[in-house]
Formats: structure tokens, sequence, C-alpha cells
């Protein structure tokens, strides 16, 4: 334990305003030292634990997960962290690896990958043996513990121990996240966590796409057990067992008093005489959480109103005809030359434009309302800032621009210089500190995995390796969520459902808050309700033909949040997963919108998985539909909200490509995504053209394919693939102007050096072509609405850009941890301007726009907009293009970039330099197969 402070210099040191005046007292070394003995005893060190036998990657399968395995601490861990910046063990002992791939890579060779990544091999060294525990005092399973990177490996004899021991471990190094997320699924996180506006706003995202009632979430367990056989009455064992430990592990620390400290600062728990309960887990729990994950992560699609009005303000600006024909090259719903997953040519039409629509319920002019979800305010939640998080949070749930993130790289061995396929995939979560995945190893009877799990999720591993093949996934984004016009009868509050006026289901939650330790939110409090009818939720109210209606939104996977659980558990299975094929047949249990990719020592595999709804005859999935039986998806019940889905042999999959890439670009030809942007520049493009690059070549190794992933991370999209061509307009003439040409030049030099955002030096803090990067972030917004407005008129450019946002550059706020988050260029209008640009210059262009935007269409019109926006860019200050946060100084370039892990409990971490590549990450090579 440190040497603890005299009570005369505490009394000096800044005390964090979020912590309790008792920090302050004279008592505080008694306090720290109480507190820090009992996680001492519970770390046993020493034992022994071998290599597994059953690991067929002859060490060469490494992961990475920043900031560390540990996300739990003690109260006093966090006072230490706060006031002296102390890190508990394991806490962020991967978030430095992690962090120095971004200057190391371009030296990377094999046997340095374990400099930036873990060793993911099964079992652990007896040398490297930090800790062995028997949970709960079992017999049957024992978790050991690495020195390194303190990842849970857990043994067990019997399929119950083995389950109880994945609790017992996920609540070790993750029962307060889990606790908030278990919250945030039931909409009730300002009432436990306190009342932040930042809290309001998650609690309402969540809650209006899954207003789940307690009879809800256990009709689901119920639903997804019983209709799986052997197989969901395995998976109800599993999650029983797994909460046992859990709850195991809840009941050890609070007796113990080494539970998470943040429950004292919210008010929980009582720091001195620990009165106060940490209430036990239970199965609906587990479905409220994966709803969050689910709505996070899984589920593609809505959208469509906003689909209408940028519709309607397309055909109010040109006329119908000539106006839908604007709107469906704006849309791109199967651009010709977006990048592909799946780039063999195969078609796989899903969601595609109907000849002749039928059902449409476009809205009327005006009419369109947004549904409230927030009532009865009091105190803090009437504050602007209260009111300004609950717009965002709606405008995040409504858009079909899901942030889903995740990229893949995977080559086969028909172009690596082993002969075996070689994978470099992860998801990107964003940064959260603890994280929101953890890594765990699980082995017992029919279950071998090492990976990464949602923390309360990780009964199986849900993305990491089998004994001889690894598998991870990328958020697809394949519309399995319609919009309909359900017709109002009686009064607001009814509509008619096959003629018969039904009254809507009310559900609310009622929530308040008082300041506590770690949130002085001011006391407050609020009422959420949410109107639900057969055909989902209602989510705005308008007029179609003068008729009033509720626009609801139905998602295939609403009110089936635990059915992937087989799926999960089948990936776990060494006994079912053996083959590309049995890894598919895995995948197509579940029932969220992923790209899934397998590797093994001889083959590759893809598949796209989600229930995708068949639609009826006619049916445009891009905009609202009456809500009538003609138009309902096929063999629709709504009392279980199940239907007709497409086979799984109409969903884009794949064996042995030469290679597949993935940045949630277009899966495959003709298989429409519901988010706006899949065209001819995506982010897609970085991977596509260095892997395709490298299997033409041969010989990839697993450190090249990783400094393709690692480059691509570092490139400004809209420089590598879109400013040549800007260029190439600006420079169609002499640029006379002084400031301009100065521009210029340093825009030329940065996409002659890579375009990308990468410190001078590691640690520089410092971007080489600092001002060329500046001057991007400047004039792009502006280039952007100087290119386009004019033609499409202030109401059709703000319509489309409700659809499809113009930037994400790394510094902008957005993504699921806001700014600072790492993922960027998901987003944006770097396809339009690309084709409107080589529509100009005179270049072929497939899947054109339906006109020509820059400077009318003329050259030398167009490049005046380009040079007059660019001295105005030039003309910024690094203050005025980086305003500053609560992180970062004014005029700091590098940090407003900069990624930042953001804190779900007491424990904070530095920032790390900006890079785009998943949160958790695989490198993988399997020498050889069972």
């Amino acid at each position: 334990m440190p040497r603890c402070t005299p009570r005369t210099t505490l009394d000096r040191l800044r005390t964090p305003r979020r912590f309790p005046k008792f920090l302050k007292a004279a008592s505080i070394c008694v306090l720290v030292a109480g507190l820090l003995s009992p996680l001492t005893q519970a770390a046993a060190a020493g034992g022994t634990a071998g290599l597994a036998a059953n690991d067929y990657c002859g060490g060469q399968c490494s992961d990475i997960l920043p900031p560390g395995e540990n996300g739990n601490a003690t109260l006093a861990q966090i006072f230490l962290n706060q006031v002296f910046g102390t890190q508990p063990d394991h806490a962020e002992d991967q978030l430095g690896p992690y962090s120095n791939l971004a200057a190391g890579y371009s030296t990377l060779t094999d046997d340095k990958i374990n400099t930036f990544f873990n060793d993911a091999s099964f079992g652990v060294a007896s040398d490297q043996v930090a800790s062995t525990t028997k949970p709960g005092g079992r017999t049957d399973v024992t978790i050991v513990r690495d020195k390194k990177s303190g990842v849970p490996h857990i043994t067990g004899t019997t399929r119950y121990g083995t389950e109880y021991g994945a609790g017992y471990a996920a609540a070790q190094d993750r029962l307060w996240l889990m606790d908030v997320f278990r919250h945030v699924g039931r909409g009730q996180l300002t009432s436990f966590a306190g009342g932040a506006p930042s809290n309001q706003g998650l609690e309402q995202e969540f809650w209006r796409n899954a207003p789940y009632t307690e009879a809800d979430l256990q009709a689901q367990i119920d639903s997804a057990t019983a209709n799986a056989g052997a197989r969901g009455a395995q998976a109800l064992a599993d999650a029983n067992a797994y909460l046992d430990g859990i709850n195991s592990y809840i009941d050890a620390s609070d007796s113990g008093r080494y539970f998470p400290g943040e429950y004292v600062l919210t008010g929980h728990k009582d720091a001195i005489t620990n009165a106060g309960t940490i209430d036990h887990f239970k199965l609906t729990d587990l479905v409220a959480l994966a709803s969050v994950i689910g709505a996070l992560f899984g589920s593609g699609g809505g959208g469509e109103v906003n689909n209408a009005l940028s519709l309607l303000a397309a055909q109010s600006q040109y006329g119908v005809t000539e106006g839908t024909k604007v709107w469906e090259s704006f849309r791109e719903r199967n651009d010709p030359e977006a990048a592909l997953t799946v780039h063999d040519g195969e078609s796989f039409p899903y969601a595609t434009k109907p000849d002749t629509a039928q059902g449409e319920a476009l809205p009327d002019a005006g009419s369109v309302a947004q549904e409230p979800l927030v009532y009865d305010r009091t105190g803090s939640a009437g504050t602007a800032k209260a009111t300004g998080a609950s717009a965002t949070a709606a405008a995040t749930t409504l858009t079909s621009a899901k942030r889903g993130m995740s990229n893949a790289l995977v080559v086969s061995g028909k172009a690596t210089a082993s002969g075996h396929p070689i994978a470099v995939f992860g998801p990107q979560t964003g940064y959260f500190a603890p994280q929101l995945l953890m890594l765990q190893e699980i082995q017992g009877p029919g279950l071998s995995a090492r990976g990464a799990s949602f923390a309360g999720l990780s009964m199986y591993v849900e993305l990491g390796r089998g004994q001889d093949y690894s598998w991870s996934a990328t958020t697809s984004g394949q519309d399995i969520i319609d919009t309909y016009a359900v017709e109002l009868c009686q009064d607001d509050y009814h509509y008619l459902y096959h003629g018969t006026c039904t009254a809507m289901d009310k559900v609310e939650r009622t929530n308040s808050w008082k300041p506590t330790t770690a949130d002085g939110t001011a006391a407050g409090s609020y009422r959420m309700q949410v109107y639900r009818t057969k055909y989902g939720p209602v989510e705005y109210r308008a007029t179609v033909g003068g008729k009033k209606v509720a626009y609801t939104t139905l998602r295939s996977s609403y009110m089936h949040e635990a059915d992937s659980i087989i799926g999960f558990q089948m990936l776990n299975d060494p006994d079912y997963v053996k083959s590309p094929g049995t890894f598919q047949s895995a995948v197509q249990h579940i029932n969220y919108t992923f790209n899934w990719f397998y590797a093994d020592s001889a083959h590759t595999a893809y598949y796209n998985s989600g229930d995708n709804p068949v639609r009826a005859s006619g049916v445009d999935a891009e905009f609202p539909v009456w809500a009538q039986a003609a138009y309902e998806w096929q063999n629709w019940d709504p009392a279980t909200n199940t239907a007709a889905y497409t086979p799984a042999s109409a969903h884009p999959n794949s064996v042995d490509q030469d290679y597949y890439i993935s940045w949630n670009n277009k899966q495959a030809k003709d298989y429409t995504s519901a988010p706006w942007g899949d065209g001819s520049v995506h982010r897609g493009n970085l991977l596509e053209d260095r892997v395709k690059k490298l299997a033409a070549a041969g010989g990839v190794t697993r450190s090249a394919l990783t400094r393709a992933m690692a480059d691509a991370a570092l490139a400004d999209l809209r420089a590598e693939d879109v400013l040549p061509k800007l260029l190439q307009v600006v420079k169609s003439s002499p640029v006379t102007d002084t400031a301009a040409a100065a521009a210029v030049t340093k825009l030329s030099d940065w996409v002659t050096a890579g375009a990308r955002r990468k410190e001078t030096s590691a640690g520089s803090k410092t971007y080489a072509n600092a001002d060329a990067i500046r001057i991007l972030d400047a004039w792009w917004p502006l280039m952007v609405k100087a290119e386009f407005a004019p033609g499409l008129g202030t109401d059709l450019y703000t319509a489309f850009t409700a659809n499809l946002p113009i930037d994400e550059s790394p510094s902008a706020a957005h993504g699921p941890t806001g700014a600072h988050a790492g993922s960027s260029f998901q987003y944006g209008w770097w396809s339009y301007v690309d084709k409107d640009i080589r529509a100009v210059l005179g270049q072929p262009v497939q899947g054109g726009l339906a006109q020509k935007y820059c400077g009318g269409g003329s050259l030398s019109a167009c490049r005046d907009i380009l040079i007059s926006t660019l001295k105005t860019a030039a003309g910024l200050t690094a203050a005025q293009v980086y305003p500053g946060d609560d992180q970062c100084s004014a005029g700091d370039q590098w940090c407003a970039d900069s990624i930042v892990q953001r804190a779900l409990g007491g424990i904070k971490h530095g920032r790390i330099t900006w890079q785009n590549r998943p949160t958790y990450q695989q490198v993988v090579e399997y020498t050889s197969h069972r």
C-alpha cells in the first residue's frame, strides 16, 4: 500500500469537486488502509496452469482491448486515481501498447506484433500465473489470471461451474458498468447514477427504442429458450449459473468491503457503516443489457420519416419527376462504384426499389411533429442542457445513420506467405473507462473460446477465437426497421388495426435524482412516456392526405433481444463450429444486423446476419407505409412480432474469396443498406485499396496486414480520396492569389506525404502537415455548402444534411462517445463531392448525381467557389477551427482529435493519439486444424 500522506498535506491538495467531504477528513489514512486490505486478501497469488493442448494457433493469435481488463476500483483506489493519478492493477496496461501502434506500425514485423497486442493463446504458462481463485469456494471451476494483462482464464469441470466462474469473473472486472447498463436498458439510469444531462440523454436514447416492461423482458427469455429446443434449455441453465456467479461476487465483495467505490459515491453504500445494498442480478437484467447493445451496434434501418421529408423537399424544389430523380441520386441505394465486401459480382437483392411503390404514406407538408418522450420536468430536468440532451438523444435514435463502426481485413491463404489465411479484425465500440467489452478465456464442457464479450453478457465469448478458428463482426446496417402510418380514430391514442379502433398501450417510467458525490446535478425528475401499438412504438405524429396518423417504428428484433444467445452459444462450442459452413450456420441464429468473418488454417468465410423481414410486394422500405394488412411483413404475427424472413442463401455470404474487407460499407451488389452514403468514396475504400494491393502481390504476413490496417487508421479519407480531385480543379488554371496558392501547396504536400493525421514523432502531440490538416478541417464544411446549397436550395440542402451529415472528422462530436471517439469518416458527403467534381472535370462517373452542382457545372465557376472557400478556410486560426472543449484548450489540434476513454466510473485515463481502428482487435493466423 502507498505511504499515506499526512492530513496537513492532503488539505493542501486539490480535492476533486466530485468527491465527498469525508475524503478531506483526518480519518482518510485509516479509510484508505481499510478499503485496500480486503482487495489484497481477495486476490490470492500463485498457483500453476499450463498452456492448453487444444490450441491450434501455434502462438500466432493476438488481441488487444484498451484501457485494461480491470474495470472495478474500490473507493480508495478511485481516490488515489483522482488525486495522484495512480491506476489499479491492470486498469490501463493495454492502453499504451494499443496507442503505440500508431507510431510503430511502419516498421512492424511478425516477431514484434505482441509488443502492441496480447498473446491470445489458450491457457497461462505456470510462470505467468498472477492469481488462482476458486470462486464461491467451488471445486468445479478455477479462475486463473495472467501477470501481463490480468485476463481471467476460466476452466470448469462442469458446465454449471464454468458458467458460474464466468459470471464471477465478469463481476470482478465490470460490476459497476454492468449495473449502469442494466439501468440504461430499463430507462432508469438517472435514478441510479445521477441526473447529469448525459445520463438523461443516454437513458432516453435507449428507452425510446426498447420501452419494455418487466413482463416484456421475461417473455423474451421464455420465447428465446422455448423455441430453441435443447440449446434453449442449455442457454437458460447457462444464464442462471452465470447469474449465480455474479451474485456470489456481489455478496463476497459486500461483506469483504471491496465492492466498486462508485456505489459509495452515488449513495448506494455507506463507506463507514457499509449500510446499503447492491441489488442482485436477475435474468431480465440480461435482456435489458442486450437491448442496449443491440440498439447500439446491431439494429439497421429506420429514418423513413426523414427520407420522406427530404423527398418532399426535392419534389418541391424540382417538381415531382426531377425531384424524385435528384433524391434517388443522393440516396445511392445501390451505387455501382461502392466498395463491396462480397466483390465477386454475386447479387443479393434486398430492400430494392420497387417498380411501382405500393402503400406509401408520405406526410402532408409541414405536418410532422416528433412524439415527445419526456414530460413533467422538475428541477434540473428543465435546464437548457437537459432539454438539449433530450433533443440529441431523439435525433440519434430516429436516424438511419447508426454508428456501427468496426472493421475487418481477411486474406485467403492463396495470397499469404504461409499458405494459411490471415485476419486482422474487431469491433469499434467506442472508448470507455471501463470498456464496454471485457476479455476472458472460457474452457469447460461444450465451451472452448477466448475473446471479448459485452460486460454482463459474457456467459459466452461473443467475438474471439475457438480452438482452431477465429471470428469477428462489423455492424452491417441493412434495413430491419420499418415505419408504419397508423390511422387514428376516436382520439390521439386510438388507432385502426385491421378496421377495429384499438387503444394504444402507454408505458411510463418516472425517474428522479438528487445530488451525490459522483454527480452534483441538482435535484430533478421527469416522466418518460411511450405509446405502443401493434406496429411498434409511436415516434411521430402527422397528417397524410388530411388524415391524422401516428408514425410507428417496427424492428424485427423488437421483443427478441435474447434470441441471439443461441448463435453465440454455438460459436463457443468446439463440437459445433468445425468449418466455414458450420460457422455460417451458427451466426444465422443471430438476429442482429452484423457482418461476420471467419478464419481457420485453411479457409475464410463471411455471412451477413439479421432477421430480414420479407416485405409485401411493392413496398418501398425507404418510406413510411400504411398500417394495413396489405403492406405488413409477410406472415407477420403482432402478438409475437415474428414474420417471414429472407432465407440464409439470400443474405450476402461467401467462402474463400481472395480477400474480404469491411468498414460498415456495402455488403454486396444489390443489397441495400439503410444508412445513406454508400457511394464512390467510403471509409471502406481505405481498406479495399490497401488489402487488394497486398492480396494481388501475394506473400501477405500478419505484420503486413496489420500495417495496412494501421495505415488506414491514420488516413484522412477526404484527403486521400477526394482532395486530389479538388486540387485538380483548383490547379486547372494558375493560382495567382498568394494566400490560396500557399494553401494549395500545403495541401498538395500533405497528399504527397500520404494524407495521414500522424504525429511528427511518437508522443510529440503535434501533427506533421498540421497546417494542411487545419485547412482541410476548416475547408470541407465551407466547400460542401458552397458547392451544393445554391443548386439544391436551402430547404433541400438542410433536409439532405438530416439524412447524411456532411462531415465526420476526428475532432467532430459523433459516435457513441461524442467527441474524442476515435471512429471517424463513417458518414459524410465525400461521395457526393467526388462524383460532382469528377462530373465537372468531365471524367466518367457511374451512378452520378442527377445534376452538376459545383459552379452549376462550369469548371471555371466551380474553381472560383473552391478557391474562395479555401481562402476563407486558410484564414481561420487553429483556435477557430478547434474551439476547445472539456478536454482540450482552444487551438490544440492534436488534443481535439485525441481519443478519450470516457469515464463511466471513477477511474480516469490519459488521452491517446487519434487512430481510426477497432477497440478490440485480433490478429490471427492458424497453423493447423483438428
